[in-house]
């Protein structure tokens, strides 16, 4: 489902360049769970933004089901985002003027798909929203809008999600809630998830844990079955 090859990521600091990522390789199968984690500045979230096709790196290579992000334009990695990629940030995102429903509904309608209300709600359902579905972002608490988050980047039925930080801003319990929903999201949707956390109990979950420093990997393990 994803590959990184050779990944490396730098930025001109003076008359220098300030490395970020180097050397970054890896290979994530279809329908896997990865944390990747690390201290503070080790290149977590920009590690998960070139993954994504948000930004390009300096040198090496992103293939994302099968396709080598890296040779195409803007326009044609924005098609693959939206085809097969859902991302969750660890601000939301919400678009503060529109209600659940409508933040949900937005990724659909942008495509121009039919019923797009029909599976936001489905989605929302899901995520144990209903009766929450006409609230706009500042009525909801952290946790329930990080479920909108998660619904919104569900609904276009990605092969592959990214999560920065999912439970970050909330507390233990609505952060086991998330957890479990991304579980289930996994399990029922067959959907890869690829998150950055500094939660060790969330990484704990996942079937593996990449763990950079410094900006390269320097643990990739398997969880024990």
């Amino acid at each position: 489902m994803l590959e990184a090859r050779s990944l490396t990521k730098d930025y001109p600091s003076g008359d220098q360049r300030l490395t970020v990522l180097r050397d970054v390789s890896f290979v994530i199968p279809d329908g896997a769970r990865v944390a990747i984690v690390g201290p503070s500045g080790s290149g977590k979230t920009t590690l998960l933004g070139l993954l994504a096709g948000l930004d390009t790196p300096s040198a090496g290579t992103v293939v994302l089901d099968g396709a080598d992000i890296g040779r195409l334009d803007e326009d044609a990695r924005a098609k693959v985002r939206g085809e097969k990629v859902g991302f969750v940030f660890q601000s939301f995102q919400l678009i503060p003027s529109l209600s659940a429903l409508e933040n949900v509904q937005v990724p659909l309608e942008l495509r121009g798909e039919r019923d797009a209300a029909g599976r936001a709600r489905d989605l929302l359902a899901r995520v144990g929203l209903s009766e929450r579905e006409h609230h706009l972002p500042a009525q909801l608490s952290g946790g329930e809008q990080q479920r909108v988050a998660i619904a919104r980047a569900f609904v276009n039925r990605p092969k592959l999600l990214f999560a920065d930080e999912p439970t970050g801003n909330l507390d233990a319990t609505t952060g086991q809630r998330i957890i479990e929903l991304l579980e289930t999201l996994n399990r029922d949707a067959g959907t890869t998830i690829v998150l950055v956390t500094h939660d060790l109990g969330l990484a704990g979950r996942m079937q593996r844990v990449i763990r950079l420093r410094d900006g390269a990997v320097v643990e990739d393990t398997a969880r024990a079955a």
